[in-house]
């Protein structure tokens, strides 16, 4: 069960790898929108292929579209809550409208709330093949790196201390661990019905909040060449499958 918290806690180490690359060096917005967008293809690869096929292949059709439909709409509701706060910026790499108090919180949140299913599926993936989901672990580490990039650029501009931002991240790095962990505990004696709804659970806040953070931000700052290496993203993710 170690071993899952450690997976979690390398998937989720990316955010603080993005937070301390963007405190180091100058990157160009249009760089990370580039990383954002071929993290989203891989993710919304590893949530069709990795997620909801292997669902509806061992758990049926109905629980991994309940599953789905239910991780979206929760993703959604809360998203719109945590929005309201400023978490709405999580992903950006413009200032926080110049609150650091008011939204850095909830930037803390909305980014807890992406990193908690995903967690939670990459360990419960040690179960059934006793291997982790090496697409999920490479999917979503790849994703994470452009939401550490823009949300510190962003934090910064707002006047949040690094000290508080790394002590944001590395909390984040220390959930998704637990997730994980948690993940490969409590789901060890799950059915094949249970597993299918939670991994498509997962998949539908996955592809919900690739929808409303990763796209946008990825389109914003990258521009047109963004739908070519998210295309490319999900390529990669489907050799990942075969490999």
């Amino acid at each position: 069960m170690w071993i899952a918290a450690l997976w979690g806690g390398v998937s989720g180490s990316a955010v603080l790898l993005g937070a301390l690359a963007a405190m180091s060096f100058p990157i160009k917005k249009r760089i990370i929108g580039f990383i954002m967008a071929f993290g989203t293809g891989v993710l919304i690869g590893a949530a069709t292929y990795e997620l909801l096929g292997e669902s509806a292949h061992s758990g049926g059709l109905f629980p991994t579209s309940m599953g789905f439909l239910i991780g979206a709409v929760v993703f959604t509701v809360l998203d719109l809550i945590v929005s309201r706060k400023g978490a709405h910026k999580r992903k950006r790499s413009a200032g926080q409208d110049g609150s650091p108090s008011g939204s850095g919180f909830a930037i803390f949140i909305g980014t807890v709330m992406d990193a908690i299913p995903e967690s939670i599926i990459v360990g419960a993936s040690l179960i059934e093949n006793n291997s982790v989901s090496w697409l999920l672990v490479i999917a979503i580490f790849i994703s994470n790196i452009p939401e550490g990039l823009s949300s510190t650029a962003g934090m910064l501009k707002s006047n949040i201390s690094k000290k508080k931002i790394l002590v944001l991240w590395m909390t984040v790095l220390m959930i998704s661990a637990f997730c994980s962990w948690a993940g490969y505990l409590f789901l060890e004696d799950a059915s094949e019905e249970l597993m299918a709804i939670i991994a498509s659970f997962a998949a539908g806040g996955i592809i919900t909040m690739v929808g409303s953070t990763m796209l946008p931000e990825a389109f914003e700052e990258g521009g047109s060449l963004v739908g070519l290496i998210a295309s490319v993203g999900l390529l990669i993710s489907l050799i990942l499958t075969r490999i």
